[in-house]
């Protein structure tokens, strides 16, 4: 079996575990996975909303179609070419549930902990040379972040289970959010993208996803 196989096996074998999570009592399962997509890209999102842990895969709502047209109008990448490419973790991968005041409630930080083995597993599995973290939570796993506009459109080196990586965060994208959508959030926004769309990984990934073209047979008229 080659190298490529065995990680993919590996990594087979690490999402199935990964659905079958209980640790957390609080969490409403099932655990949300992206599924076995080997990537030196992971997308580290917050945490599933009530909807997706139904339609059985992360940003599947309102959300997801905001973070998907970014990714169309910044990498020239449809939503299914996204999901098929890119490795799509979180904070926490089942849904917390809703708070008694309305809106979905924020993991506690034994969850977040509960659930960084998955993604320290991953880092370990992928061997990324890009992680995109999605909303603050997600951006706070792997630096301070005081104010958005501090680390948003900014390329970083971090450190993450033993490893050295890129890092360039994005706001969430919720609709309810107004951040992205006003300045400096906009300018700030536009500028990550950029920094996403020339990444190596990214530049990598689009030129595997380009099937050459077959030269064209010439027609014979007898």
């Amino acid at each position: 079996m080659s190298q490529g196989s065995t990680a993919q096996v590996r990594l087979d074998a690490h999402v199935r575990a990964l659905r079958r999570c209980t640790t957390c009592p609080q969490m409403h399962r099932p655990a949300v996975s992206g599924g076995a997509v080997m990537s030196k890209i992971l997308l580290v999102g917050q945490a599933p909303g009530d909807k997706e842990p139904t339609l059985g895969r992360p940003f599947a709502w309102t959300a997801g179609r905001t973070l998907f047209r970014w990714f169309e109008e910044s990498c020239g990448m449809s939503e299914a070419s996204f999901r098929a490419s890119i490795y799509m973790a979180a904070v926490c991968r089942c849904f917390p549930g809703k708070k008694a005041t309305g809106g979905d409630r924020v993991p506690s930080r034994e969850e977040i902990a509960n659930c960084a083995a998955w993604l320290d597993a991953e880092c370990n599995l992928l061997e990324p040379e890009l992680i995109i973290p999605v909303g603050k939570l997600a951006i706070e796993q792997f630096l301070p972040c005081q104010s958005l506009a501090d680390v948003i459109g900014r390329q970083q080196r971090i450190r993450r289970a033993a490893r050295e990586v890129d890092l360039i965060p994005l706001p969430h994208p919720s609709g309810a959010s107004t951040w992205p959508r006003m300045e400096p959030g906009k300018t700030l926004l536009g500028r990550a993208l950029q920094r996403i769309a020339a990444h190596p990984a990214m530049a990598a990934i689009k030129k595997k996803s380009v099937a050459p073209r077959r030269p064209r047979r010439s027609l014979t008229v007898t």
